[in-house]
């Protein structure tokens, strides 16, 4: 193999290592993207957790209340 024919061999080498870096660093760019959007419907979930579990205190203490009150008659 000449001098020539290494270097291009080597630039063909080259070139395609430059692409896989390129594809990999959008993969990565589209996975942060996806992990934002996840993060933020967790937020949202989280919330309607919260929200979920004051209604269910509430009706707890209304069910109180009402055994309370059947109790005393």
């Amino acid at each position: 193999m000449t001098v020539d024919e290494r270097i291009e061999a080597l630039t063909a080498r080259h070139e395609a290592l430059t692409m896989n870096v390129e594809l990999i660093s959008r993969d990565v760019e589209a996975l942060r993207a996806s992990l934002e959007k996840q993060d933020g419907k967790i937020d949202k979930l989280t919330d309607n957790v919260g929200r979920l579990v004051g209604v269910i205190e509430n009706l707890a203490r209304i069910v109180e209340r009402h055994e309370r009150q059947l109790g005393g008659q």
